[in-house]
């Protein structure tokens, strides 16, 4: 199958539901869609996701009214999906409530001081003016108290990138002088246009007839996967776990969550999400708990080749590691990885009916300018696991953007999707 009919996630940006949050942790809805369609899933039949971030998976799924569950271990991403999967509101109720909460809004900035109670961060990204005007509209959507609440709050929550004044590209804010936009964006007018564009696609998604689907989204372990789904086993199972590649998910949202007043520091967050998720960054890390050699135990008992390749890479990255001035820890970041993975893949496994399909989308990496070839770990850890064949398809080459930077190793990087057959 050709890749260019998979996308990017880019492709989200412009597609209803779908839209309503960027994050670009992920794959686009047409590879769901052609994965359903390659493996003829239709109504009925149910598929998953383990890592279902902000719901790109089970809301392809509802929206072609196939039957889907999702976990996501973050919680405010886990709470952006639950709201895109129920979408279902009366859109006369929406527009009035809609009126309502700016109405109160604009109340609120004209006869309030604003309470100066962020952090920091929050005070780099946005002005005075728009920070005194976002917290009337978060004081506004805050004391909604209809089912209609989340539906401002994701619309907020969106407004704000839309909004700020600091660098705001993927993955993090840059609120330097250097980043910055130049023109300021009018926090109520983008808040407006967000709960617009919100209700537009509601009524561009109820135009379309599609068979009623049961959904569930849990906030839980991709690890104990097999756990979420009260004996039905899967038809198919479609994820995108964590790169190995020192991007900080939890860090991903983090003025979104400070903004919401979820979190306040770098401690909440590592607590509260960072300790959450499957090992992918350095800055998850705690050398005091645990070695390579330990985390890799299990692996030995599954897959021993690639349990002995591992052992050898994490080996050449601590050896690195006492060289390199940054002294980051890859070599228990990679090892506690497929530590994790493969919990992720033998839980997995357990969910699918035979003849069933588990698709990854993964990337590989180089840390240190050591070659961490993931796919293909991963597809050979879960063959030795049980799973019956495997298939890996290249989607493109990752890392040309960073081909001049003369600190970067030069080892050519992929993203893939690799395919197992229980």
């Amino acid at each position: 199958m050709s890749p260019e009919r998979y996308g990017t996630f880019r492709d989200s940006l412009q597609a209803p539901i779908h839209r309503w949050f960027t994050y670009p942790a992920g794959y686009s809805h047409k590879l769901v869609e052609a994965k359903l369609d390659e493996f003829k899933i239709r109504p009925g039949q149910i598929v998953g996701d383990p890592f279902v971030g902000t719901g790109t998976t089970s809301l392809s799924a509802k929206l072609q009214g196939v039957d889907s569950v999702g976990v996501e271990a973050h919680p405010f991403v886990y709470d952006i999906a639950k709201t895109k999967m129920n979408y279902e509101y009366s859109l006369e109720r929406l527009a009035r409530e809609s009126v309502a909460v700016i109405d109160h809004a604009h109340t609120l900035y004209r006869s309030a001081a604003m309470v100066n109670e962020w952090p920091a961060l929050i005070h780099k990204c946005f002005s005075e003016e728009n920070l005194k005007q976002l917290y009337a509209l978060r004081s506004a959507v805050e004391s909604c108290r209809s089912r209609y609440r989340s539906f401002f709050k994701v619309a907020l929550t969106a407004a704000l990138r839309d909004t700020t004044s600091a660098g705001a590209g993927w993955p993090y804010i840059a609120p330097t002088k250097f980043a910055e936009r130049k023109v300021q964006r009018n926090a109520f007018d983008e808040f407006v246009k967000r709960c617009a564009l919100m209700q537009d696609d509601i009524a561009f998604v109820r135009s379309q007839a599609r068979p009623n689907s049961k959904h569930k989204i849990v906030n839980g372990d991709a690890r104990k996967f097999n756990a979420y789904l009260k004996a039905r086993p899967l038809d198919l199972v479609l994820t995108s776990p964590p790169y190995l590649n020192n991007y900080d998910y939890a860090d991903r949202t983090r003025m979104e969550t400070y903004f919401w007043g979820i979190y306040e520091n770098w401690s909440d967050i590592t607590l509260q999400v960072r300790d959450k998720l499957i090992i992918a960054a350095t800055t998850q890390i705690r050398r005091t708990e645990i070695d390579a050699q330990s985390a890799l135990s299990d692996l030995d008992g599954i897959s021993p080749k690639m349990h002995r390749f591992l052992i050898k890479s994490v080996g050449t990255l601590a050896a690195l590691r006492k060289e390199k001035s940054g002294k980051k820890s890859y070599d228990l970041m990679v090892a506690r990885y497929f530590q994790d993975m493969t919990k992720v893949i033998l839980s997995t496994q357990e969910s699918l009916k035979r003849g069933s399909p588990f698709i990854l989308v993964l990337g590989d990496s180089a840390p240190y300018g050591v070659h961490i070839p993931t796919d293909k770990i991963i597809a050979r850890v879960a063959l030795d696991a049980g799973f019956s064949r495997s298939r890996i398809e290249v989607l493109r080459a990752r890392g040309d953007k960073w081909a001049k930077n003369p600190q970067r190793h030069k080892v050519p990087l992929r993203e893939s999707i690799v395919t197992l057959i229980k």
